[in-house]
């Protein structure tokens, strides 16, 4: 358990736990769902897993939103890499601004959440499926995670070489 622990990195920490254990205490008042876990081991392990698709919800949706209506504007990813070996900060303030995008997240996802909790209620199909939805959306979720991950091992790699 100690190893574990030594490997929870700040940002693990603040993108994937923080809004996990959050997430799951306001869901819990806001809505009929609950996720909250009694055992401690267990919790930790289902907040982490809450906040890591928070995190991909924010990363594969609220991101490219904010971009596409130009709230948003991305220095180049190579800029981004040369920058990080000259200014050891770029990398912390990368952090807090995936930070700022999981919370972001989170609120947007309580909303949709409520929306379909009310929804299911007249909707009875939702609510009888409500399982098979969910592992049908974290799959398409997940499945685009893994492609934009591979595409930024990708840019890191060419970056790398210039």
């Amino acid at each position: 358990m100690k190893d574990i622990l030594d490997k929870i990195t700040s940002y693990n920490l603040f993108n994937y736990l923080l809004p996990g254990v959050l997430f799951v205490a306001i869901l819990d008042k806001f809505t009929i769902y609950s996720l909250t876990q009694e055992n401690l081991v267990v919790g930790a392990f289902v907040y982490y897993f809450v906040g890591l698709v928070i995190s991909r919800f924010g990363s594969l949706i609220i991101e490219p939103f904010l971009k596409s209506v130009s709230f948003l504007k991305f220095a180049d990813y190579a800029d981004f890499v040369s920058a990080s070996k000259i200014d050891s900060k770029v990398e912390n303030f990368s952090e807090v601004n995936n930070m700022y995008r999981t919370f972001t997240a989170m609120f947007v996802l309580l909303l949709l959440l409520k929306g379909y909790e009310l929804l299911a209620v007249k909707i009875s199909i939702l609510g009888e499926h409500t399982p098979l939805i969910l592992v049908a959306v974290l799959l398409t979720m997940f499945l685009f995670s893994y492609r934009k991950q591979t595409g930024y091992i990708t840019k890191r790699i060419k970056a790398s070489k210039s």
